[in-house]
Parts: C-alpha cells; sequence; structure tokens
C-alpha cells in the first residue's frame, strides 16, 4: 500500500509569510523533529511483534508516512524561518535521543498495552493537528496539518484493529488498559518532546534543560486546543481503553484531561 499523499499534493507556492504565526512556529519546528524519528519506533513495533508479518508490514507503512509527516512540517518551517537548517537539527535531535530499538518486548508490559499507547498517541496527535489547523491562518500550514491530523486517525484506526485481534489472547482487564492510556497521556511531558523542542528552537550552545523546554513546548501547544479538541482525543483513548465515552468514568477522564489543558493555557497567559 502506497503513500495516500506526498510533499507533491502541497500547494507550497501558496505559502503566504504574512500570516505565520511565530509562536506556533517553535511548535512546528518541534514536531517536525518527532515526526521524522519514526524508523526506530517500527524497529521496535517489528521485535515487540516479530511473527504478526501482516502487522510488521503495516508499521512499516506508518513509519514512512510518519517521516513524511516531519518532511512536510521541516519544509515548512525552513520557509517560514530561513535560518531553520531541518537536516541539521534533526540529526543533533538523533543523536541525543533515542528508544530502546533492541527491546524483544513490549515496555508496556504486554502487546495490548503496546497497541493501547499507541492508540492513545494517535488520538493526541490527530486532535493535536487539527487543533493547529484551526489555529494558523497559513494556507500551506492548514494543508499541511489538515494531511496529517487524517494519516493520524487512520494510524489510530490501525493499532485499534489490531488490538482487537489481541484482546482475546491476553484478556487484558479494561482499568489495567485505562491505567496504561494514562500512563501513555503522562508522558507527553517526557524527553523526547522536550529535547526536540530544544534541538529545534533553542542554540547548539545552550545547555539542555528538560524543564526549560518543556514548559516552553507546553506553554504554546496548550494554547491551540478547544474543548472539542480534547474531547475527541479522549473519547478515542477511552475506546482503546475499553471503556464507553458516554459513562460517568468516560465523562470523568475527559473533565479531568481538559481541566489539565485549562490549567496549562492559564499559565502560559500568566507567563
Amino acid at each position: 500500500m502506497g503513500m495516500n499523499w506526498t510533499l507533491e499534493d502541497i500547494p507550497w507556492s501558496s505559502f503566504e509569510s504574512g500570516k505565520i504565526n511565530r509562536k506556533l512556529l517553535a511548535v512546528i519546528k518541534t514536531a517536525s523533529l518527532v515526526e521524522r524519528n519514526s524508523a526506530d519506533y517500527a524497529i521496535y513495533l517489528c521485535n515487540v511483534f516479530a511473527e504478526d508479518d501482516a502487522f510488521c508490514e503495516a508499521a512499516r507503512q506508518w513509519a514512512e508516512e510518519e517521516a513524511q509527516h516531519g518532511e512536510a512540517l521541516g519544509r515548512w518551517s525552513e520557509m517560514a524561518d530561513p535560518s531553520f537548517d531541518f537536516a541539521s537539527r534533526f540529526a543533533r535531535f538523533v543523536t541525543g535521543y533515542r528508544i530502546p530499538v533492541t527491546a524483544e518486548k513490549s515496555v508496556r508490559g504486554s502487546r495490548c498495552g503496546e497497541l493501547v499507547a499507541r492508540c492513545v498517541v494517535e488520538s493526541g496527535t490527530s486532535s493535536f493537528y487539527t487543533a493547529l489547523r484551526d489555529a494558523s491562518d497559513e494556507p500551506v500550514l492548514r494543508r499541511i496539518c489538515q494531511r496529517i491530523a487524517a494519516d493520524e486517525f487512520r494510524h489510530y484506526k490501525l493499532f485499534y484493529d489490531t488490538l482487537q485481534g489481541y484482546r482475546a489472547a491476553e484478556t487484558s482487564w479494561r482499568l489495567g488498559r485505562l491505567m496504561t492510556a494514562i500512563g501513555r497521556l503522562h508522558e507527553v511531558g517526557d524527553d523526547e518532546l522536550s529535547f526536540a523542542y530544544h534541538c529545534a528552537n533553542e542554540e547548539p550552545d545552550q545547555p539542555y534543560s528538560r524543564a526549560r523546554a518543556g514548559e516552553a513546548y507546553a506553554r504554546v501547544a496548550s494554547s491551540v486546543y478547544r474543548r472539542w479538541h480534547i474531547t475527541r482525543a479522549a473519547n478515542m483513548m477511552l475506546k482503546a481503553s475499553g471503556i464507553s465515552p458516554r459513562g460517568w468514568l468516560g465523562w470523568t477522564v475527559a473533565q479531568l484531561v481538559w481541566l489539565h489543558v485549562r490549567r496549562q493555557q492559564r499559565r502560559a497567559l500568566a507567563a
């Protein structure tokens, strides 16, 4: 199965420099590095699901599409800021950040746990790029984000459908899947995004501070969300956990996620 779109499908000639949101630019640069760094994740997933040839093939295709996301965002960032060198910034990022590609078992404890975690990531990114599209006036960025958001939704479906096949074999409890989902959600503040922000936006001679970079990233990223973006992401996460978004538990989780985002937004406004 080939790509749904290529870089040639993006209307680069429609770029309007006067409509660039400079605050969002830092987030786009960060996302370009994270998205481009998908090859290691494909290796890791194919180690964890070594006997599942169909899924491994799909995971490799997923990684190619994720890498294309990074290339598109990186190219846009170079247009928006000619001083930004995507290749060198990415090289700096992968030199300092690597996932455990030699792992043969999921760091989530089970294959179901791994797939739930992937669903959380894809639900978050699909909503994130939708929110970025809605927050931006620059037409090329809007088109890129729309393409990426649609891809991430398909990726969520890939991991969710695969999860259904493994649930019968592993019989994981719903509460356990929810705890895995919440755990992965908390990892949004881990080193990957913080270090990517540092590599994409700070000078090479500036020492890395996870707290400083993470706070700077969260301050801008949280600002793009509206409540419906968060509700949509929470509902997708709950579905992967086997919990109905319409029940009291689902409603409570969605509320807590939104309150967390609102706290970040208030902190950003006060900064």
